[in-house]
């Protein structure tokens, strides 16, 4: 036996004994499965996709198109296979001439397929030509479809679009040549650290396969995102008031105070330092104070709109006063936030509140009669099992939000990452906002319902009146000075909603910015950047399009123009103020303990 028989045997045994021993992980991971999915969590019927009453109809409608018009129906169908055909014949005519190559390519670019293979491989190609005529001809049929309503016309585009999406070619590892050639290229190790990868994501949401965006090892709230020095003030059932310490001498006399959304973490906006907009708004010389909602359990279950206004918004702002010193200050609501913080300044013009000076609207929607995309999730099939759900538990699990938000975008929030993760092994990246995206909070059942029937159903506060803590408000009381920021692709607050409520508002000084990107990219993004620009234009009594149409674009982030407009209403330099004061004793340091609570108080107070 020579030394080189000797080496090659000895990479035999390496080789053999790498195989056993992934043969038996995957064996131990199968059974890792078949335990998760026997204890899978119940998700009602209802929760999990629109009522069998839209396809029903859609069918119908379809149905009643082929008896009354059946030269439309068939020339779709024609169309379809003309192509389908076409392609077919003319990949068969390459493969009969011997040539291993794809006929002419004139299906649309689309992200999912970036690998050359899908252009000059047959194999590859003919699934993503079949694949592409099949989903166009889809979308025309849906697009055409007569005897339904605009609403249904809208859900069953997006439903369809889901099923295509989910449907593609990319998302099997069979036809996935990424996945593939990843799988050659690490003698399969990647299927086995895939399958771990789904294994764990599938543990760790019973049953729920919710795929995990970021490297949840890689981050900790207060150690290294969330680090803006300062302390908690103040703190009740609904939230804890955190003050954040100067880093300048002087700062403007009005401090201002900041109402993030409770669907998540207010830290959001103090990320990694070089883009935190809290950093960022201490260092241009303001006292901040920024609201941290508790994640409420099942015993908040009867907590509505009246506790987040009296006493979640009215309180901190009365804290605020009173910490400061002062008779008024400035305030700032981000998504639902800015829309109970409308909410807020209406009840308080019905009663004479003069407290609040100035008021900013990031990505709120307070129009809610064109719901936007996700207005497909707001009919009744929806919010009635939401509605059911949130009542048995007492809350609605973050689960659910999270869900639908991410089938909002689902090819960027499932699809791609799934295909990362479990088909070609990669683990997931450290970034600090797909971190924040997964750290959800649950939704109070009364309020989630408030919320959902009174103001995005019925859209009482623009149309008619809402009823908060006793008082019917309407839109047109909101009177106080206001600047609102709407993200041109926003798709959770469409920015032509958000500038419709604008206009609705009473007061007689309004300032809209339209920023570039979508509902956190284009309120995070710090002036370093200089990405994605924004749109001003002074004129409001214009239709959204006409506005845009006018408005004078700018690059870069639109902090600085805010920046401005905040100054004017800011009041004049005074010493900085150290947080708290003798009544109102320091309980903690930022971000502070509700920020990493479970559920209720369990690590407050």
């Amino acid at each position: 036996m020579t030394t080189n028989d000797l080496v090659e045997d000895d990479a035999g045994s390496e080789a053999r004994a790498r195989f056993e021993a992934n043969l038996q992980r995957v064996e131990q991971l199968s059974q890792r499965i078949a335990h998760v999915l026997t204890h899978k969590r119940e998700v009602p019927i209802d929760l999990q996709g629109p009522s069998q009453e839209l396809y029903l109809k859609a069918g119908a409608a379809y149905f009643n198109e082929m008896i009354h018009n059946p030269a439309k129906v068939f020339e779709q169908q024609l169309e379809y296979w003309g192509k389908s055909v076409k392609h077919f014949i003319e990949a068969q005519t390459l493969l009969a001439q011997g040539k291993l190559e794809a006929p002419v390519d004139e299906t649309p670019d689309d992200s999912r397929f970036t690998n050359p293979l899908w252009k000059t491989h047959p194999y590859f190609n003919y699934l993503k030509q079949q694949y592409m005529i099949g989903t166009q001809t889809m979308q025309a049929a849906l697009a055409e479809m007569e005897g339904v309503t605009e609403v249904e016309r809208k859900r069953l585009q997006y439903f369809g679009q889901q099923i295509m999406d989910m449907m593609a070619p990319t998302n099997f590892l069979g036809t996935n040549p990424d996945a593939l050639e990843r799988a050659i290229e690490t003698e399969g190790q990647s299927l086995i650290d895939g399958l771990e990868n789904l294994v764990q994501d599938l543990e760790a949401n019973n049953g729920e396969l919710v795929v995990t965006l970021a490297d949840k090892s890689a981050f900790s709230v207060g150690e290294n995102i969330g680090t803006t020095k300062g302390k908690v003030v103040f703190r009740n059932h609904m939230f804890e008031l955190i003050q954040y310490s100067p880093t300048t001498e002087t700062v403007h006399e009005m401090p201002l105070l900041i109402f993030p959304p409770w669907i998540n973490r207010f830290y959001i906006l103090d990320l990694k330092p070089q883009n935190s907009l809290i950093k960022w708004i201490v260092d241009q010389g303001y006292t901040l104070f920024v609201v941290s909602w508790v994640n409420p359990d099942e015993s908040y279950a009867q907590i509505g709109m009246d506790d987040y206004v009296e006493d979640g918004y009215l309180t901190a702002i009365r804290e605020v006063k009173s910490i400061c010193g002062v008779e008024q200050i400035n305030v700032v609501g981000y998504c639902i936030a800015g829309t109970t913080l409308s909410l807020t300044l209406a009840l308080m013009k019905q009663r004479g509140d003069t407290s609040v000076n100035a008021a900013t609207f990031f990505t709120t929607l307070t129009d809610f009669s064109d719901q936007g995309e996700v207005g497909v999730f707001l009919t009744d099939d929806f919010v009635d099992g939401i509605e059911a759900e949130a009542n048995k538990t007492g809350v609605l699990d973050s689960f659910y939000m999270s869900r639908t938000f991410s089938f909002l975008r689902s090819n960027d929030l499932i699809y791609k990452p799934a295909i990362r993760y479990y088909m070609m092994g990669e683990t997931p990246p450290a970034f600090d906002l797909l971190y924040w995206n997964g750290d959800g909070t649950n939704l109070p059942a009364k309020m989630v319902v408030e919320y959902l029937r009174g103001l995005c159903q019925a859209d009482k506060f623009a149309a008619e009146t809402f009823r908060i803590c006793g008082h019917d408000v309407n839109l047109s009381e909101v009177e106080v000075p206001l600047c609102a920021i709407a993200c041109d692709t926003d798709h959770i607050a469409a920015w032509r909603s958000s500038y419709r409520g604008v206009q609705k508002m009473g007061s007689r000084d309004k300032t809209f910015i339209l920023s570039g990107s979508g509902h956190i990219a284009g309120i995070v993004n710090p002036p370093t950047k200089v990405k994605y620009g924004h749109w001003t234009n002074p004129d409001l009594s214009l239709s959204p399009d006409d506005w845009k149409a006018g408005a004078e674009q700018h690059e870069g982030s639109w902090w600085p123009l805010w920046n401005e407009w905040l100054q004017k209403r800011a009041g004049v330099q005074i010493p900085a103020r150290t947080p708290g004061d003798s009544t109102h004793p320091v309980l903690a340091e930022a971000p502070g303990t509700y920020v990493k609570s479970l559920g209720g108080q369990k690590s407050g107070s």
